[in-house]
């Protein structure tokens, strides 16, 4: 008799487990975001925050093992988006883990996870395999990676779990790819590292406000603000403040903090 999958079993959940921007401080660690599916883990990011990865992979509430695949995405290589894979050490998932990164990024990671810096991928416990952003050998799941507005070169992406959308729109100013990737998303993703007001064309990010409007353009159903610079956003009060700009434009938003869950 086979076993009826139930409406939980069928959810997603995204946990928050870093959201600051640039460096650690009270409010949070630096930026990683776990998307877990009824089929797979993903992983947005590896700032800080990555290190609560094994409270959630790991084994079920029955002590039953967890081995869906492991997939983390890479958005580009500033170092609050990568500092985290020191402690991949850390971790003995059985199934292993792939890591997805933009053109040219195997080699800068294959110099950067080894000796003198931290322990090399090869001598890891967990087996890690480096692709770059192919779509015919990318997961089926992967909609899109989309070059966005920064500084130095990084991807946002669009992801289709069975229908559900999530947008991840990282480190960006608004732009043209932004907004094709939150087209619609039932989860919109979107970084705010500057405050009300505050605008960049050298160091290009989001406020409130334009990742609000960037949710009412693209008509998403949920927006969550993250990856809050911790230079610019020194308490959650300040977080909160935020919202309530964004709410102005977009009303469906939360702002996140590190242990915050949604389920869609």
């Amino acid at each position: 008799m086979s076993k009826q999958i139930t409406n939980d079993e069928r959810r997603i959940t995204v946990r928050f487990l870093g959201t600051n921007g640039w460096y650690d401080t009270s409010t949070g660690n630096t930026i990683c975001i776990l998307i877990e599916t009824p089929k797979e883990y993903v992983v947005l990011d590896a700032g800080n925050g990555i290190y609560k990865l094994d409270q959630y992979i790991g084994r079920t509430m029955n002590n039953e093992p967890r081995t869906k695949p492991i997939h983390l995405f890479l958005s580009h290589f500033h170092l609050d988006h990568i500092e985290g894979l020191h402690i991949l050490a850390k971790f003995r998932f059985k199934q292993g883990m792939t890591i997805y990164v933009q053109k040219g990024g195997k080699r800068l990671l294959m110099q950067i996870v080894k000796q003198p810096f931290t322990m090399a991928f090869k001598d890891l416990k967990t087996k890690v395999t480096i692709k770059e952003f192919n779509y015919s050998k990318s997961p089926k799941f992967l909609e899109q990676a989309l070059k966005l507005k920064h500084i130095s070169p990084c991807y946002g992406f669009r992801f289709n779990f069975e229908g559900k959308v999530i947008s991840y729109v990282p480190d960006t100013g608004l732009c043209q790819n932004a907004y094709r990737l939150a087209q619609g998303a039932d989860l919109l993703i979107a970084e705010c590292a500057f405050k009300a007001g505050q605008n960049s064309n050298k160091w290009p990010h989001l406020n409130p406000e334009t990742a609000a409007q960037l949710a009412k353009k693209a008509r998403v159903k949920k927006l969550v603000l993250v990856h809050f610079d911790a230079e610019v956003y020194k308490t959650t009060r300040e977080r909160k403040e935020a919202g309530k700009q964004a709410r102005k434009v977009f009303r469906n938003l939360a702002t996140a903090s590190d242990g915050h869950k949604i389920r869609i």
